[in-house]
């Protein structure tokens, strides 16, 4: 119940449903002037989203910037990579990854410069069936190209943020108690992600990656013609603004 409840609000919080809906009311309303007002609204909805300009200076002031790698002192203990990076293919019988393995990429470079000891996998089922673990699939992929298995640390059992932090705290009391930990997830994401950690009393170095937003540019192409781009970026700030909103009142962060 709860995964179908999370659906419906991801899907009316995105910029996307607001054009559609004032879209739909423009063509059911009859009368004028409102069906007029209506379509109107839909107009400047739609081309507020669809701004590039617009939705990258506030992805921007929301990311947690990314840090240098000449900042990171010492060996790290434990390099925490979130999931939510991959897809298994039943059919094809592999793993199929999107664009936040930046997370996991990101992790296994710094691992190969002698910077991190240990990688832990958390991440869990997004499917109501509990089939498809992330962080065991992902485990799996791992060996297979070569990375040893005496690094990689497993938690799949979380399905959300809170759970990730909760269950990694777990782990990391028993094998890294009071260690020096690097916290990998998406530039919107660690926002959300750093204060689950704090919450549980894991203090993390965050290292940000998969960033959407970037420098500001100032082309008329860029700062004037729609971009679907932008509405997909909208899209996930609405659901990082309302997933931060939501964990404050519960006491996730």
């Amino acid at each position: 119940m709860f995964f179908v409840i999370s659906k419906v609000l991801d899907f009316l919080i995105d910029p996307v449903c607001w054009v559609f809906i004032l879209m739909v009311a423009g063509v059911i309303i009859k009368r004028q002037p409102l069906k007029k007002r209506f379509l109107i609204a839909s107009v400047i909805v739609f081309y507020f989203f669809s701004n590039s300009f617009i939705a990258n200076e506030f992805m921007v002031r929301w990311e947690v910037p990314a840090i240098e790698d000449s900042t990171l002192q010492g060996k790290y203990d434990v390099a925490i990579v979130l999931g939510g990076i991959t897809n298994y293919d039943a059919r094809m019988h592999r793993v199929q990854f999107y664009r936040g393995v930046d997370r996991l990429l990101q992790a296994l470079r710094l691992y190969k410069q002698g910077k991190i000891k240990k990688i832990l996998l958390s991440g869990g089922s997004g499917s109501l069936d509990g089939h498809n673990v992330e962080a065991p699939i992902l485990r799996e992929y791992l060996l297979q190209i070569g990375i040893p298995d005496s690094i990689l640390i497993t938690e799949g059992a979380s399905r959300n943020t809170h759970e990730n932090a909760l269950f990694s705290k777990r782990i990391l009391d028993s094998v890294a108690p009071n260690g020096r930990y690097l916290l990998f997830t998406s530039g919107y994401h660690m926002r959300r992600a750093l204060g689950c950690f704090n919450k549980v009393g894991i203090h993390t170095q965050p290292y940000t990656t998969d960033r959407l937003g970037g420098p500001t540019k100032y082309y008329l192409d860029y700062m004037l013609v729609p971009d679907i781009h932008a509405l997909e970026a909208w899209g996930i700030l609405m659901h990082e603004y309302i997933g931060c909103l939501t964990y404050k009142i519960t006491g996730y962060i």
